[in-house]
């Protein structure tokens, strides 16, 4: 880490917890989430912005769980998701199940939305089974009537007691894997209620300052309150609420962490599939072996290494560069355009090989030196794949039928 971290008041104790193999709390790094707005049902498109999304630097992408179509949408994501998912529920404890049927690493209720107690244990009951972590996210425009009642309004009272109320619940059940966020479009608001919630609970804490608006004034709000607690050692996870692209969020948290330095600074962005049912390789090994070879470099790009080439190249079409695995060979895409088809062993020199070229001569013009039968090639590949694989490698029609038996009851 840089000095200027050093700086900073000492990052306060807490719990840590999981989230889908990335630490949250007792010390891990400072991470960045956002949440996408695509409709979830629509499984490319919302992949789509998660690849974007974690070439952008965020660690943790949330996505809604409204309805059905949204938790069969998940079925479909998680399993391709380069990054853990977190399921957003609102007012049905239907769709938290159907979302941890659908394999969420973690979910996000509202005490303010969710309200029924023995709704809300069966939820905390499931996930505890399951080991899947939850945040309590309250939030000040939706707090429960009763509390807001109490305290005459969205004070940090009021947030703090309606997080305490939610994991009051939960440890009934014996489940305390949990982060928590007390979040308000007030900036002084939000800081007084983290502050009071660092002093309540020893739980990782998610910051953010709710509903901050379109740049540049919600990146202000949002730097003003996340940084002024990070600053005083309060905090685990980011995120910035802007009306924007989502990956203009993603960038802020990490340029944030960056600058107060709670997290490195780095040229190389390698980015990797999951290593679902499809994949051709060993994803891992080649993600290591590919980012070891290329940090030597120094190169400032977005590099994605896929399992198959059926999904990858248009799911990482955000990135630089990127090679996708299928029938012994390495397909090397360029901004989701395949240029090159190297055979298995070649994969990662082709890669690095690439890496070289493109940051000397540009985007352009390694895309125009493209080989010629590269595209039809990959095609023909993925046809393959798909007739050896089948359409459902990753037996998502059976997750599918649960979620609706979930939203059925």
């Amino acid at each position: 880490m840089e000095l200027s971290s050093s700086l900073l008041s000492p990052r306060r104790q807490t719990r840590r917890i999981d989230v889908g193999g990335v630490p949250v709390g007792d010390g891990a790094p400072i991470t960045v989430q956002s949440m996408t707005t695509t409709k979830t049902a629509d499984v490319d498109g919302t992949l789509a912005q998660i690849y974007a999304l974690a070439a952008a630097g965020a660690d943790i992408v949330r996505c809604t769980c409204n309805e059905e179509a949204a938790a069969e949408g998940l079925a479909h994501i998680v399993p391709r998701s380069p990054v853990p998912i977190v399921a957003d529920i609102h007012f049905h404890h239907e769709m938290a199940l159907a979302a941890l049927e659908a394999g969420v690493q973690g979910l996000r209720l509202n005490p303010g939305n969710l309200r029924k107690e023995a709704e809300i244990k069966e939820v905390a009951a499931e996930a505890r089974d399951r080991g899947v972590p939850i945040r309590i996210g309250v939030n000040a425009g939706s707090l429960h009537p009763d509390l807001y009642k109490k305290y005459g309004g969205a004070t940090p009272e009021a947030l703090v007691e309606s997080a305490r109320n939610e994991l009051a619940l939960f440890e009934e059940v014996g489940f305390d894997d949990v982060k928590i966020s007390v979040k308000a479009s007030s900036v002084a608001l939000m800081i007084a209620a983290y502050r009071l919630a660092s002093e309540t609970f020893d739980h990782p804490l998610h910051l953010g300052v709710t509903e901050a608006g379109p740049p540049p004034g919600g990146l202000v709000k949002g730097t003003a309150g996340i940084g002024t607690l990070l600053a005083e050692g309060i905090g685990d996870t980011i995120r910035y609420s802007l009306t924007a692209d989502p990956v203009e969020e993603a960038r802020a948290g990490r340029q944030l962490l960056e600058s107060l330095g709670l997290r490195e600074r780095k040229g190389l962005d390698l980015i990797a599939c999951p290593s679902c049912g499809r994949a051709q390789v060993d994803v891992i090994a080649v993600a290591k072996e590919a980012q070891d070879a290329l940090e030597k470099l120094h190169v400032p790009i977005q590099v994605a290494v896929m399992g198959c080439v059926v999904n990858g190249p248009g799911e990482a079409r955000e990135a630089d560069l990127g090679i996708a695995a299928g029938k012994q060979k390495g397909h090397l895409f360029i901004r989701g355009k395949i240029i090159r088809v190297v055979p298995e062993a070649d994969m990662v020199a082709a890669l690095v090989a690439e890496a070289e070229r493109l940051v000397d001569e540009g985007v352009e013009a390694r895309m125009a030196a493209a080989d010629a039968g590269a595209e039809a090639e990959a095609e023909e590949d993925r046809r393959a794949l798909l007739e050896s694989t089948g359409a459902d490698p990753n037996r998502t029609a059976e997750k599918i039928e649960i979620i609706r038996r979930h939203a059925d009851n």
